[in-house]
């Protein structure tokens, strides 16, 4: 029989073959009204509450082909499971986990898978799909629930997991992931199912890298002291959660730098204490985060001895004592710079601030001046003029009080002129200086915001008013009801700070030590549209709000109601207690009355 060969066969063939590839392949279809069904499970293998069984592969069935997102960090399971050991697929309308080890005996798990499995269309997520099964005979049934919330309050509450460790367990939240774990819902309530009964310890942290633990150098997370029991089911836990940077507190590098002198920190310290005879004589640093550069005007070519203590913000302290050499250099000397609070304004008096790089040598008064309208000035006197910190003169503040002869005027100006400030190395700040300040009308400010605190707590409390999260002011005091008065209309936040320690600033928690962080509460306003802790000034208003405390920290246990001990003895004839006394008296009884 004669073979025809026909130039159109191989493209047919071709054909076929690219349409059996494209029906093969999971693709998203097009046209039609958009999917927003999410896939519907089918099947799962262990059954919902199945007891008994120790699966390797748990397999989910849907009523449509789906996908999975970021599968291995989405999944919570609980009791903890070595998921790095796991395989999770999905084909076409399954979704295959491989577990690869060996389950725990007589144990509950609780798999959430969260949005992991998704329809390959549109990726609507399978709604509540969760699966528990036993390993034993029973299913754990206790639960845990509460509530998260940042120490300083963010827009949005997300990635927030609440974990408990079982008390024995030698890791925590800054070390491994969870026995248990659940996630936080937007406004910070949490739930805990299928636990079992026992001892454990409760974090709560913000998992911004998914990693199922804290990382205490960049993510907020809190703990609770007390152990928390579960033998029946546990609500009203509270957290508050901020960051706390316990890392080592120490000092990473100490060199000569051209003819100064480095000293390189492994965090930015919150407190400073130098001992030596020249220390804001001729010796003189300046900090700038990590690094401190000491300065010397008068030694070269030879070494000093310092003793150097530094804490740093959880309080970890640093206490030693090392020579620092200044050595002649060729060296390209640091330009001067500097910052202003320009742009302030004030009432009667204001205060100017001017920050450098470096430490300031000397002040040239005659070209420092305060201007007011076109060409009217006032010299600059050097009372008038003082550093923050005299070991680093690297902060100037300049304060003054507007007499009542220019009290018409609005806008002032201190200006310097160039070569007014020089370092400790002979170098001037070449350009002008410039610190504006504009004068408020009174009838224009609100006169009066009031604060009551509403708390059994003894103080001091730093209460502290913000603007778009800067504190523009703050009070410092033990009394419970204060006031800012005069203050520029505008939308503010207000809260108060339990100084427990008394250093005027807010402390972050310990967990080595067992100390929680400082607590913070902010004033509400129900009334406002966005943010309600949003208040907002108006000219000519006094206002006055109540800031009241949140839910305490840790967990309050319900105590048992225990029967009343009666107080009433029972009723003795004359004879009985003419006996009661001789007792007494013979074997020297202490008169219990006499006792009361």
């Amino acid at each position: 029989m004669n073979q025809v060969y026909s130039p159109y066969i191989p493209l047919l063939f071709l054909l076929s073959l690219l349409l059996i590839g494209a029906c093969a392949q999971q693709s998203t279809p097009m046209g039609g009204p958009k999917d927003e069904t999410p896939p519907q499970l089918i099947r799962i293998k262990p059954e919902n509450e199945t007891r008994n069984v120790k699966p390797e592969v748990i397999e989910l069935e849907f009523d449509e082909f789906v996908k999975l997102d970021n599968a291995l960090k989405q999944i919570i399971i609980t009791p903890r499971v070595k998921k790095d050991e796991m395989e999770i697929t999905a084909n076409r309308n399954r979704v295959l986990i491989k577990l690869n080890q060996e389950l725990e005996d007589s144990t509950t798990y609780l798999f959430n898978f969260q949005k992991s499995i998704q329809d390959i269309s549109e990726g609507n997520p399978a709604e509540n799909l969760k699966l528990v099964f036993s390993t034993g005979p029973d299913i754990d049934s206790l639960t845990a629930e509460g509530n998260v919330r940042f120490i300083f309050p963010r827009n949005k509450m997300e990635d927030v997991l609440v974990g408990l460790y079982e008390v024995g367990d030698t890791t925590n939240v800054l070390t491994a992931p969870p026995y248990y774990v659940a996630n936080a819902d937007t406004s910070g309530n949490f739930r805990m199912t299928n636990l079992r009964p026992g001892k454990y310890m409760a974090y709560a942290w913000h998992d911004d890298n998914n990693s199922i633990k804290a990382e205490d150098k960049t993510e907020a997370y809190g703990f609770i002291l007390d152990t928390i029991q579960i033998k029946e089911n546990v609500k009203d836990l509270q957290f508050y959660i901020s960051k706390a940077d316990l890392s080592d507190f120490k000092i990473t590098r100490a060199a000569s730098s051209g003819s100064n002198f480095d000293i390189v920190l492994s965090k930015t310290p919150v407190k400073i204490e130098l001992e030596n005879e020249d220390i804001g004589k001729t010796l003189f640093y300046r900090l700038n985060e990590k690094t401190l550069r000491f300065y010397h005007t008068a030694l070269q070519e030879d070494s000093t001895s310092m003793r150097l203590q530094f804490k740093d913000s959880v309080g970890f302290h640093i206490d030693t004592v090392l020579f620092a050499k200044f050595e002649s250099s060729e060296r390209r000397k640091e330009k001067l710079e500097v910052k202003t609070n320009s742009g302030k304004s004030f009432l009667k008096a204001f205060t100017a601030e001017i920050n450098f790089n470096k430490p300031i040598a000397e002040i040239r008064l005659d070209s420092l001046l305060i201007q007011y309208d076109s060409a009217s000035v006032i010299p600059v006197q050097k009372e008038w003029i003082s550093f923050l910190d005299s070991a680093k003169r690297t902060d100037i503040r300049i304060d003054l009080s507007i007499i009542d002869t220019v009290s018409t005027t609005r806008n002032f100006k201190l200006s310097a002129a160039d070569s007014t400030f020089l370092d400790v190395e002979g170098l001037f700040f070449e350009g002008k200086v410039e610190v504006n300040f504009k004068r408020s009308n009174p009838e224009t400010l609100a006169e009066r915001l009031g604060i009551t605190y509403v708390t059994e707590k003894e103080g001091p409390f730093r209460y502290e008013l913000l603007k778009k999260e800067e504190v523009i002011r703050h009070i410092t005091t033990k009394e419970k009801t204060v006031a800012f008065t005069q203050v520029d209309p505008d939308t503010y936040q207000v809260r108060v700070i339990v100084d427990a320690n008394e250093n005027n600033r807010w402390d972050p928690s310990n967990f080595y030590e067992g100390r929680q962080a400082e607590e913070v509460f902010y004033a509400i306003n129900p009334e406002a549209e966005k943010n309600k802790r949003d208040v907002i000034l108006k000219a000519g208003w006094e206002n006055n709000i109540t800031i009241t405390e949140t839910p305490p920290l840790g967990w309050r246990p319900k105590a048992k109601e225990e029967a009343p001990k009666s107080v009433i003895e029972p009723i003795l004839t004359p004879e009985q207690m003419d006996l009661k006394i001789q007792e007494w008296l013979e074997n020297k009884v202490e008169n219990p009355v006499d006792k009361q």
